[in-house]
């Protein structure tokens, strides 16, 4: 199992800290575990397979596409810094 876990700063508080781990068997787009903790309090949850087929067709995106999108988003971390916003509510 392979495992990532990253600093964000949502733009919904910017000055709050989260450490958001993701963990996945093959490849994300085999479905994922996703963790989010402010250090007081976590939460916890999975994604399927389907799910991901699912809300890439809703979208309307190749899934190879919205993947990878996921990958960028989710684990790349500081490479893909500035590039995606996260709110928590």
């Amino acid at each position: 199992m392979e495992k990532t876990l990253n600093r964000i700063h949502p733009v919904s508080d910017p000055e709050a800290t989260y450490f958001l781990q993701v963990s996945w068997e093959k490849d994300l787009g085999t479905g994922f575990g996703i963790l989010l903790s402010d250090c007081q309090c976590a939460w916890t949850g999975t994604v399927s397979e389907a799910e991901i087929s699912r809300e890439a067709a809703d979208i309307e995106m190749d899934r190879e596409k919205y993947v990878e999108e996921l990958r960028k988003a989710l684990v790349a971390g500081e490479e893909s810094a500035g590039r995606y916003n996260f709110v928590i509510s």
